[in-house]
């Protein structure tokens, strides 16, 4: 029911196997995009084949899942985001895109998209996890009507950083029911 999602300049959906390629290029190797994100950067095409394993297993076991950010007028991939459950009533968020997707508001548009999936599939609590220092993600979940819980200490390591330990996140969340 939810595997394909459009909004006005956007398609959200279920990544591929076939879709590995453009995942890596477009963002999933790139050092910039993923600075602040929680999973290491892709090196192979090998850990994108494994983002995608990944993402059946959630598929197979939740209504909703990882989604590919697609253009509507092109077809071209932005990014990604999606939804990953806890439980049937919570989950947590998340987003990347490609470097020329930034500062488009494709970001936001995803993510308010997502927001009204995880309402219709009985999410009460959809949250964030966010460095500290990504500013940029902050703002978006503020757009989004996201609400700052607080601090988490030493909570996430961050595998793309010059960091070995856990490190303080922010968590953003919205409550939906």
């Amino acid at each position: 029911m939810f595997e394909r999602v459009e909004t006005p300049r956007l398609i959200l959906r279920r990544p591929l196997p076939t879709d590995a390629h453009a995942i890596f290029t477009r963002y999933a190797s790139d050092p910039i995009v993923t600075r602040y994100l929680s999973w290491p950067r892709h090196t192979s095409l090998q850990a994108t084949y494994s983002f995608i394993d990944l993402s059946d297993a959630e598929w197979s076991g939740w209504p909703a899942g990882p989604y590919l950010v697609e253009s509507r007028q092109d077809g071209t991939l932005l990014g990604s985001t999606g939804l990953d459950f806890e439980a049937p009533d919570r989950a947590s968020t998340g987003y990347v895109f490609a470097q020329d997707a930034w500062g488009k508001g494709y970001a936001t548009e995803a993510l308010n998209a997502v927001v009204d999936i995880a309402r219709k599939t009985q999410i009460a609590r959809l949250y964030a996890l966010v460095h500290p220092d990504n500013q940029p993600s902050v703002r978006l979940l503020e757009r989004c009507g996201f609400a700052s819980e607080g601090i988490l200490p030493k909570h996430t390591r961050f595998p793309n950083l010059d960091q070995h330990d856990p490190c303080d996140v922010l968590c953003y969340a919205t409550i939906l029911a």
